[in-house]
């Protein structure tokens, strides 16, 4: 990217991994320029070809059977939460509750906010909308403890991004899956940031082989412009045409942008390459960390941070900014990397090299 003064800079924040084929993809604009001469937009009271095509895509590489569009992360959270205790109310004698992790982030909105755990988000716009009770991640018997009568739903990130990317654990995982089909309950997914190959596979909740109920999917789906996805397996849908709506969502302009995303994302060897990507980045970070005397490498494929083991992030964004490198600080001891999909080698290796620079 270049800034008005002409400075050159090398990105990896990508709009928080939102820019998953990097900035201005010929495909992309390619897709987004011809849907614009054809129709932009008419309303979500009519389906439309770019709207139907792509959630047939997603349905197809998933295990989901519908989906629904929406515009932020935060509204198809909403939507999973709200579509959760819609089914509780029909059955689970009318259960609400959805278990969610310490320092979770599922959006900003008031209720995806409450289901939240973030530092800060505790003393600001209370009171809170209830029906959210929190536990630590990876800890299988405090989620145990948690449900009662009225839980209708666990809801996780399988990596969790603005906490530090830490990982919910394969075996954690498969765990949950087995508990909450024990327990009759709902397994959510947020996959907003890890979903559309950025963690490796299509989607994270694939490295431990289960399938959820509900999935959210956003960022990287558009590759840069605002679509994101409710989705869920055909036994849980039970929302009533008017239940859930919006003036833009599924509109044909935004779907044939996710269309362009996904079949190239989709496209043989592709996400192969993207995992080799990320094995290099990891490999290059943790040469880094040693050099440096810093702690561990966390994430999987191209969402990865680096434990500084000490609170100097912002000050090393700061610096790294001045030397035309853009890196985001998600904690005071960490910093995280979500460069585009299509990085390459010679990137990775002159991030490395810009960020040796502002370390030393």
């Amino acid at each position: 990217m270049w800034d008005e003064k002409s400075n050159k800079y090398l990105d990896f924040i990508q709009g928080w991994a939102v820019n998953c084929l990097g900035h201005s993809p010929a495909v992309l604009v390619d897709a987004i320029a011809a849907q614009a001469r054809t129709l932009i937009n008419c309303s979500p009271a009519f389906y439309n070809q770019p709207m139907s095509e792509l959630a047939d895509l997603i349905a197809t590489h998933s295990c989901f059977d519908r989906v629904f569009f929406a515009n932020s992360g935060a509204e198809a959270n909403e939507g999973a939460i709200k579509l959760a205790r819609k089914w509780g109310r029909f059955h689970r004698d009318g259960a609400h509750e959805i278990i969610t992790f310490e320092h979770a982030f599922h959006g900003r909105t008031l209720a995806t906010m409450s289901a939240s755990d973030k530092l800060g988000w505790d003393a600001i716009y209370e009171p809170k909308v209830p029906g959210f009770p929190t536990v630590p991640l990876n800890d299988l018997a405090a989620v145990e403890a948690a449900i009662t009568p009225a839980t209708v739903a666990v809801m996780l990130e399988p990596i969790q991004g603005e906490a530090g990317v830490f990982p919910a654990a394969d075996d954690f995982m498969r765990s949950l899956r087995e508990l909450a089909i024990r327990e009759s309950i709902l397994l959510i997914v947020d996959e907003i940031q890890t979903g559309v190959g950025r963690t490796g596979p299509l989607f994270a909740y694939q490295h431990s082989g289960i399938e959820p109920d509900i999935m959210t999917l956003g960022k990287g789906l558009g590759g840069g412009v605002p679509l994101t996805a409710l989705v869920a397996r055909e036994e849980i849908c039970c929302f009533a045409p008017g239940d859930q709506g919006g003036t833009f969502n599924g509109n044909p302009l935004m779907t044939a942008a996710g269309i362009a995303v996904l079949k190239t994302i989709t496209a043989p060897g592709f996400l192969e390459a993207a995992e080799e990507k990320g094995q290099y980045l990891k490999a290059q970070l943790q040469k880094l960390s040693a050099r440096f005397g810093f702690g561990e490498v966390r994430g999987r494929g191209l969402l990865l941070a680096l434990d500084l083991k000490k609170e100097a992030a912002e000050q090393i964004v700061d610096r790294a900014r001045q030397n035309g490198l853009l890196l985001n600080a998600p904690r005071p001891d960490s910093l995280r990397f979500m460069p585009a999909l299509t990085v390459s080698e010679e990137e990775i290796d002159q991030m490395i090299s810009i960020l040796s620079e502002v370390l030393q």
